[in-house]
């Protein structure tokens, strides 16, 4: 395997990062690879909000994961800064190479050196092997996360 890259996310990304959220049960019911209008749009919202790290994992390349990491300023826990991991998405044909572990890695130390205490997670129920996943790295399940459909 070639040497991996872990970079902001652009324009150009859009279409592999789409297809890894759309490539699994959940994704394929609430994604649209088909328009990508509104992940432009939205691409465009993370990169102008500098609490926010949409990041790509390159290799050869090509994309083959990606994450969100957004960062929190907070008064509870003593002004407490946190981040929280979102849309961890690895392609199929690297699953298991230890690309995700890389990309959380990489998560955790930016959240360290945007002096975040705490770093979160949600992952859905059926996830179980992720859970496992997250476990492994030393995150907790420690919530009952709740969400209200807008």
């Amino acid at each position: 395997m070639g040497d991996l890259e872990i970079r902001a996310a652009v324009a150009d990304d859009v279409p592999a990062i789409v297809a890894m959220l759309a490539d699994d049960p959940l994704g394929a019911q609430r994604e649209s690879p088909d328009d990508l209008s509104p992940y432009l749009t939205a691409l465009q919202r993370l990169t102008d909000d500098p609490n926010q790290h949409l990041v790509v994992a390159v290799r050869d390349g090509r994309v083959v994961g990606t994450l969100q990491l957004t960062i929190i300023p907070g008064l509870s826990r003593r002004g407490t800064v946190r981040s929280i991991i979102e849309a961890v998405r690895i392609h199929a044909e690297e699953r298991g190479s230890g690309l995700g572990t890389q990309l959380i890695e990489w998560a955790i130390e930016t959240s360290r050196s945007e002096g975040c205490q705490l770093v979160q997670l949600t992952s859905d129920t059926s996830r179980v092997d992720a859970h496992r996943f997250y476990e492994r790295l030393g995150f907790t399940a420690s919530h009952v996360g709740f969400k209200l459909q807008l």
